[in-house]
């Protein structure tokens, strides 16, 4: 998620070049033009100008007022992202591993299965190892409390066997891992509180 905040503000950087070089363009396109040689015109005379009739809009002003729009609309999302971003929790805990036939979201166990006491079904969380990442979704509850307590860092989540491997070589495996919440889920929650929540919600 910051990654594309990131993204969106180099967007917007480029629209302002953007719209700097369609005002050059526009400055350098009105050239006076040299005096003709031919013979003027007879002198007609003048009339009222016909206030009735619209002014036509200036094309430039109007794309240079487009294009300033669409660098401010970029420019707030890239804002929105970054606050969503620095709202959702992230940290180090220690990550287990394990591998069932059902799990409490109905969804049959998979790759990306990962499962935690606090976080919402649903919920999508990245996890870091060693440099390598992988990206779960909550579909199971666990570990259990004593699980949690009996490591230095609460074990608040729970990976599938098949990612475990995936990410340090080992299916049963017991490791510190680097976890960012990128999205809350909608589905139920197994506990509100206790050893590792407040690590869990980003609490600190």
């Amino acid at each position: 998620m910051r990654k594309r905040a990131r993204q969106a503000i180099t967007m917007a950087m480029a629209g302002t070049t953007l719209v700097a070089g369609a005002a050059t363009a526009a400055n350098a396109s009105v050239i006076p033009q040299a005096p003709s040689s031919a013979p003027l015109p007879r002198t007609v005379p003048a009339t009222s100008p016909d206030t009735t009739r619209p002014i036509p809009a200036d094309p430039v002003s109007l794309t240079l007022a487009s294009l300033g729009a669409a660098f401010n609309a970029t420019l707030r999302t890239a804002y929105a992202e970054m606050k969503k971003a620095a709202s959702l929790p992230s940290g180090v805990s220690t990550a287990t591993s394990f591998w069932d036939g059902e799990t409490a979201s109905g969804k049959p166990m998979r790759y990306r299965t990962v499962a935690s006491p606090y976080w919402p079904l649903g919920t999508k969380v990245r996890i870091t190892y060693k440099g390598k990442s992988a990206i779960g979704v909550v579909e199971d509850f666990g570990p259990a409390e004593w699980a949690v307590a009996q490591h230095d860092i609460p074990a608040i989540v729970d990976l599938s066997e098949k990612m475990m491997a995936d990410l340090t070589g080992v299916a049963s495996n017991t490791v510190h891992v680097r976890f960012q919440v990128l999205k809350w889920g909608k589905g139920g929650v197994y506990r509100r509180s206790g050893t590792g929540y407040d690590l869990a919600m980003g609490h600190r």
